[in-house]
């Protein structure tokens, strides 16, 4: 697998979409808040992309 993870970056808030492999997207797109609790919505969805694609990756 190749994770790939997509941020559209603007004011107040940002979009996100993770793709496993490419063409396989994980879950929807979302968007966060440029706050502590965004950042914290972010990092577990990265960890979840992260045990998706089969653990960790160097």
């Amino acid at each position: 697998m190749n994770p790939l993870i997509s941020l559209d970056v603007s004011k107040g808030e940002s979009q996100v979409q993770a793709f496993l492999d490419k063409g396989k997207p994980h879950h929807k797109s979302f968007s966060i808040t440029h706050d502590l609790q965004g950042l914290g919505r972010l990092l577990e969805f990265l960890q979840d992309v992260e045990k998706a694609a089969g653990g960790h990756h160097n």
